[in-house]
């Protein structure tokens, strides 16, 4: 009887997690300290990154788990699809902004995201304690 080879988890999956998780706290994080109301922020599309960002916490989620636990292939088909949409996803999302929010987000974005610690990227992750690491 032949085994059924164990389904390889790419070596840089965490990271482009973590990365990932970052990103979009440092996007909702610049969107809370812009001047946007509610009606200028599109809801369907913040709600959209929302989920993409929960996928990413569970698949960190997941990677913590032991051996045997969870069903590997179907958590790494799932966040490798829910990792390919996320560049398309923040640029609808972006561009559907006012056109007035536009610089400013961007420099904040750029400024929230250099001041986030790597371990932030575990905030809401469970089992995870962020001011532990």
């Amino acid at each position: 009887m032949a085994r059924r080879s164990a389904v390889e988890v790419p070596v840089d999956l965490r990271h482009r997690l973590e990365a990932a998780r970052l990103d979009l706290l440092a996007l909702f994080r610049a969107l809370d300290r812009m001047d946007l109301t509610p009606s200028e922020i599109p809801q369907r599309l913040i709600r959209q990154l929302f989920e993409l960002d929960a996928d990413y916490a569970e698949a960190l989620w997941a990677l913590d788990q032991p051996p045997g636990t969870l069903d590997v292939k179907a958590m790494l088909r799932d966040t490798l699809a829910a990792l390919e949409q996320l560049p398309e996803a923040a640029a609808r999302f972006r561009k559907t902004l006012p056109p007035r929010a536009h610089p400013g987000l961007a420099r904040l974005e750029v400024t929230v995201r250099q001041s986030l610690l790597p371990a932030e990227a575990y905030n809401m992750v469970p089992g995870r304690d962020p001011q532990t690491g």
